[in-house]
């Protein structure tokens, strides 16, 4: 009887606990919680550490054709969100084996996916993008400090600010470049992955492999980052390099602000230009744990000879469900030479073609 008493009392107890906690308001882990604390290392500086990804549908500048506004209702991003899912979907079916590749092309230049990210279009260049399958966006619109972003840019438009005259190109310069593999991208090399994931400032691509992991020692924080495989080191409480070496992802330098670690980032290299600018760039980011499963991103790109002022973003780090492996970039065993061949073929059939006319006149000169 004893038993059966207390074990009434514990599922009362457990019942009870049960019904508190589906009451109890829910805690909103972008937005820091009073008297919350971040977590330190061994050492006692704040603690960054783990595997994180910034994975999201919110893009880098607002996209007009959806909101004007820099902020969305929480009612509004989730019908954004299911909106994208069953693009996604709508995407991934199966295509129609009677219709041809330019009708399939204009068909998904119109499809709800091309509307949401107009950048997808074009993903594929002529050859059409991946099956939507192999690809992981992200499904969420970017919250940041109980606020759903739509853009990662904090400018009052969500866009770049102007150029000043006489800035350099901002385009990658790449895409039409066939002499030789050094004038392809990076990407195409496998030296650097595409869409500034390593940075700095460090980018979702809104394609794949936007995962990281965070390591920190008393001397220095690494960055590793999934897509390449790259690593960034940032050195603490040291000073930028001097000898003219501009290594690939900068010359960064850090040291901690309270429960914020701030990187500086100089000496980028051109073939790692942002828009264009790279020989005076700085690019400065603060990296502060907000909850257990938010870590804060905030960057600001100082350029005096590209654009007429600073601007910058933030967005949050949400933990990646995983570890992250060893990204094998094979993109140029095949690619590249197909690349250089095609290229050369296309240019012997032109030269064909230009000596054809001044052939056949020949042949006319010399007809009886």
């Amino acid at each position: 009887m004893r038993t059966a008493l207390i074990l009434a009392v514990s599922a009362l107890a457990l019942f009870g606990a049960v019904e508190a906690a589906a009451q109890a308001p829910q805690v909103n882990p972008t937005i820091r919680q009073p008297g919350w604390k971040a977590p330190r290392t061994s050492w006692g500086a704040p603690s960054l550490e783990g595997y994180w990804s910034n994975a999201t549908l919110t893009p880098l500048t607002r996209n007009p054709r959806l909101t004007p506004k820099a902020t969305l209702s929480a009612e509004e991003a989730r019908q954004i969100e299911k909106v994208w899912a069953k693009a996604l979907a709508d995407s991934d079916a199966q295509t129609d084996p009677d219709k041809s590749t330019e009708q399939l092309q204009a068909e998904f230049g119109q499809s709800e996916l091309v509307k949401i990210r107009p950048d997808f279009a074009a993903a594929g260049g002529d050859v059409g993008g991946y099956n939507t399958f192999w690809i992981d966006p992200g499904n969420h619109i970017m919250e940041v400090n109980g606020e759903f972003r739509t853009s990662i840019l904090t400018t009052p438009n969500g866009q770049f600010p102007p150029r000043k005259p006489g800035a350099p190109s901002a385009g990658g310069g790449f895409r039409d470049a066939y002499d030789s593999y050094e004038y392809r991208g990076l990407g195409d090399r496998c030296i650097m992955g595409f869409g500034r994931n390593a940075g700095p400032p460090m980018l979702s691509n809104g394609y794949y492999n936007n995962s990281y992991r965070i390591l920190q020692t008393p001397d220095a924080v690494v960055i590793n980052v999934e897509l390449i495989h790259d690593n960034r080191i940032v050195r603490l409480n040291s000073k930028h390099r001097t000898d003219g070496v501009r290594p690939w992802m900068g010359d960064s330098i850090g040291w901690y602000e309270g429960d914020t670690l701030v990187v500086e980032t100089t000496n980028i290299p051109q073939g790692q230009a942002l828009a264009g600018s790279w020989r005076n760039l700085k690019v400065t980011e603060r990296f502060t744990r907000v909850s257990p499963t938010r870590l804060n991103y905030q960057f600001t790109v100082e350029d005096p000879d590209v654009w007429e002022a600073p601007w910058g973003g933030e967005y949050n780090f949400h933990p990646l469900n995983g570890v992250i492996y060893e990204y094998a970039c094979h993109e140029g065993n095949y690619a590249l030479p197909a690349i250089l061949a095609g290229a050369r073929e296309a240019e012997k059939q032109a030269a064909a073609a230009a000596a054809a006319p001044a052939k056949a006149a020949k042949g006319k000169k010399g007809a009886p």
